[in-house]
């Protein structure tokens, strides 16, 4: 079973070059911001990928250009796409969705992602949200931040939780068995080249109790899947990337 899987994902790559997305992103070199947003969706239970929304603060004056909406939209159509070929979850794959952390029809929705997390600066009404949020049952992912970002991020993180403390993970962790069997941790920061390491907070402190968020720390997930039908990288790269969402996806819906 686990064989025909990892054929259907490798299959449903290739099939993403058929998706009508516009080519946004890294372009010669330069990133190109969207320059419009999709309206969000209304819930109708099925999975609708929703992203975080943030403005990050200013310092002496000046705000920091940061891409909470790197990838998109892209990444956020291509993910689901994948989980529709590969699952029997009721997935919507011509929409997703972008809230802030404080809005109240994130509630809804029980899997984010957050972007550049090195440089998110909540406010005081998103902490609270992000709390209230992952304690009621939703689940997030932390992705695209490296090296000297740890800092800010841990920072953010005990704004939220000051009792929690990120674990990092192996393949020991049942997420990691969730869907795939990720019997490897093995990954690389797509530009930077560092290795990644992947990290989490479970409620309570507790690795036998709920994953409450996974951190993708020295690593950017959403930069495979954006690019995954261009052959920018490794088919088996993007692959791997591919399973990672996918466990995360299949852990958070059914714990």
């Amino acid at each position: 079973m686990k064989a025909r899987l990892a054929i259907g994902i490798t299959l449903a790559v290739a099939a993403l070059a058929s998706l009508a997305v516009p080519l946004l992103g890294w372009a010669q070199g330069r990133y190109v911001r969207p320059t419009s947003y999709e309206p969000n969706a209304p819930y109708d239970g099925r999975y609708t990928y929703a992203r975080i929304r943030y403005t990050p603060p200013e310092f002496n004056g000046f705000r920091r250009d940061v891409k909470w909406d790197h990838d998109y939209p892209r990444s956020d159509h291509h993910f689901p796409k994948i989980i529709a070929e590969i699952t029997t979850i009721q997935t919507r794959t011509e929409v997703s969705n972008i809230f802030t952390l404080d809005d109240p029809e994130l509630m809804k929705f029980p899997f984010a992602y957050l972007c550049e997390a090195g440089y998110w600066h909540p406010t005081d009404a998103e902490v609270k949200g992000l709390r209230n949020y992952l304690l009621k049952g939703g689940f997030i992912i932390f992705d695209d931040f490296a090296r000297s970002d740890w800092v800010n991020f841990l920072e953010q993180i005990h704004r939220a939780f000051p009792e929690l403390h990120p674990m990092k993970l192996t393949p020991e962790d049942r997420v990691f068995d969730s869907f795939y069997r990720i019997a490897s941790l093995d990954y690389n920061h797509p530009y930077y080249g560092v290795k990644s390491e992947f990290w989490g907070l479970y409620e309570n402190n507790d690795r036998n109790g709920r994953l409450l968020a996974a951190i993708n720390y020295n690593n950017d997930i959403s930069e495979y899947w954006e690019w995954s039908d261009e052959a920018i990288f490794p088919v088996v790269t993007s692959n791997d990337a591919y399973k990672l969402g996918v466990n995360y996806l299949v852990y958070a819906l059914t714990r």
